[in-house]
């Protein structure tokens, strides 16, 4: 008989992975300390090992995990093209795991996605931007808004009286759009936004 592979250690990045995993597939409600167990295959109590605030600490996991964003600009790139590429990334990162939104909507940055949001006034300001700390929190604040508005009309959402389908905000009452309606209105607003910015 072959030998028996021994059990992956279990960690934080294993943790949060599972959880997005759940979060994504069965909603934000459905994550408890007990399914996560379960889908690691340990006792609950195990994680709270690495997350000792248990379902506090896991919430405020995932909502950094999916609001760190890091760019590299490549040569010397004006401010307008990296704040593009940073709302790309954020957009990006969002999408990736729906089911924590919420999360990422309500919870402060802290940790590394404190970090990422120093790091890019940090660069919007090398690159020429005067009032990069303002244009962080605007450009922050579009991103989450038009993907929650995006999830929302993707159809991806349930319903708010449906408890078992996936989804923690209530699906738009239009058709669902598609990801190509979905970018370009994304980029219709980027634009005005960065026109705005430039003008102040």
């Amino acid at each position: 008989m072959p030998a028996k592979r021994p059990p992956v250690p279990l960690s934080l990045e294993r943790i949060i992975k599972a959880a997005l995993h759940i979060a994504d597939g069965q909603g934000l409600r459905r994550l408890t300390m007990r399914r996560l167990g379960d889908a690691l295959q340990v006792e609950a109590m195990a994680i709270y090992h690495h997350l000792p605030r248990g379902k506090e600490a896991l919430m405020d996991a995932l909502a950094e995990h999916v609001t760190t964003v890091t760019v590299e600009p490549s040569g010397t790139p004006g401010w307008q093209e990296l704040a593009r590429t940073w709302a790309h990334a954020g957009r990006a990162a969002l999408l990736e795991h729906p089911g924590v939104l919420a999360l990422a909507l309500t919870k402060p940055p802290q940790g590394t996605a404190l970090m990422a949001i120093r790091e890019q006034a940090e660069q919007l300001a090398a690159a020429g931007l005067r009032d990069s700390a303002q244009a962080v929190r605007s450009l922050r604040a579009y991103v989450m808004g038009s993907v929650a508005v995006e999830i929302q009309r993707s159809g991806w959402a349930a319903g708010p009286d449906d408890d078992e389908e996936p989804g923690t905000l209530p699906m738009a009452s239009s058709r669902p759009e598609s990801r190509e309606e979905a970018a370009a209105a994304f980029e219709r607003g980027l634009d005005a936004l960065i026109r705005g910015l430039t003008q102040t």
